[in-house]
């Protein structure tokens, strides 16, 4: 059960990320990301009446706002990161770091890896990387535009990870509704224009409603997922979102792969099978 709320938890991250990338390039990475995040506190509120658990807890709650730290300085450096670079490159670059941190901590706090999850994981990081090398025709090195952003966010979304699992579920969804109004409070001095800026962009407004409401719910879903396994892997199936953002990128806006990366997406679907298997 936990890998298969991982892999729709990347499913939802992955679109939501190339939505709100999309958005950014029209409207302003902070103001983007004010906008998720105040449509995450809207789908955490419905998240808590659904899946109360037992309440509120000082430790759930605690918890959760940590993660909102993390949310809202990932969410920005990586749709900045999405908006001046390629979405091929930078979303990918972001996977490796939201991967490796988790792991580390987890198997620190206990985490015991069978051989198959284990060596998936081992693929799965150098995978992620793989897809991030893009050349030009030319044969080379593409700019280096959203590389920063790409690593930096990833740290972010680590320390998100980290914090909504030892909140734990036993609270339900409450730890993710702290999260998203600290998100929220830590944005808004950036992204305090957003209504002049989405003044007239209402395809880029609709945009940014839906990515919101995947990112809550991708939330959600990885909550969901430590609770029923393992932070080492439930992180790294979750961190493996870029491919969805890759293949948005490849349909909509014709960025095209290089034969590098087509090994890196073969090789990330290996690392799901085995850490699956495992």
């Amino acid at each position: 059960m936990a890998i298969g709320l991982g892999i729709l938890a990347a499913l939802a991250y992955g679109a939501s990320d190339f939505v709100a990338g999309l958005a950014s390039r029209r409207i302003g990475a902070a103001q983007v990301t004010l906008v998720v995040m105040f449509v995450g506190i809207v789908v955490a509120a419905i998240a808590i009446a659904l899946f109360p658990g037992n309440g509120p807890t000082a430790h759930a709650l605690i918890w959760g706002a940590v993660s909102g730290v993390g949310s809202a300085s990932g969410s920005m450096l990586l749709y900045r990161g999405l908006a001046i670079g390629e979405m091929s490159v930078v979303s990918p670059l972001c996977a490796v770091f939201t991967a490796i941190i988790p792991v580390i901590v987890g198997v620190s706090l206990g985490d015991h890896l069978s051989l198959l999850a284990a060596t998936g994981i081992a693929i799965a990081i150098p995978a992620a990387a793989l897809t991030s090398v893009k050349r030009t025709a030319d044969g080379t090195k593409h700019s280096r535009s959203g590389l920063l952003e790409g690593a930096l966010s990833g740290a972010g979304f680590a320390l998100l990870f980290i914090a909504l699992d030892r909140a734990g579920t036993a609270s339900g969804a409450w730890p993710l509704l702290p999260g998203q109004i600290v998100g929220f409070l830590l944005v808004l001095p950036f992204g305090w224009k957003v209504v002049h800026n989405v003044k007239g962009e209402t395809r880029a407004t609709l945009a940014i409603i839906v990515a919101g409401a995947l990112s809550g719910i991708s939330n959600l879903l990885f909550l969901a997922a430590t609770g029923a396994g393992q932070l080492a892997i439930v992180a790294v199936l979750t961190s493996l979102y870029p491919a969805v953002t890759i293949f948005l990128a490849r349909l909509v806006l014709n960025e095209r792969w290089n034969l590098i990366q087509i090994v890196g997406l073969i090789a990330v679907a290996a690392a799901i099978l085995l850490i699956s298997l495992g």
